[in-house]
């Protein structure tokens, strides 16, 4: 069994088991957690497509990590004017165990 959750935007494949990287959402590690964005749902042999949501249908997972992705460098320049600039960003994530999909 496994769903389609959104979270921050994105779009992600869980099943139960598996660990996932979402943006940042509330919570300190070891808390439970309740994603009741689901996108979609398929089971041993029936798929259910929400319209845009599954109705009554939940992830819960649990929080393994509250951390920041590596630095990546943003830089700009434009030549002949001597104008450039450096700025570094690390994006806060939040890493989830899924532990149960509920339909």
């Amino acid at each position: 069994m496994y769903a389609v959750i959104r979270s921050g935007g994105k779009q992600h494949r869980v099943a139960p088991g598996d660990t996932v990287k979402v943006e940042q959402l509330p919570g300190a590690v070891g808390d439970a957690v309740e994603l009741d964005e689901v996108l979609m749902v398929a089971g041993d042999d029936a798929v259910t497509v929400g319209a845009p949501l599954v109705p009554e249908a939940t992830v819960k997972a649990t929080v393994l990590a509250q951390d920041r992705h590596r630095k990546i460098i943003v830089f700009k320049k434009k030549r002949k004017k001597q104008y450039r600039r450096t700025r570094g960003h690390r994006q806060a994530f939040t890493e989830l165990r899924v532990d149960e999909i509920k339909l």
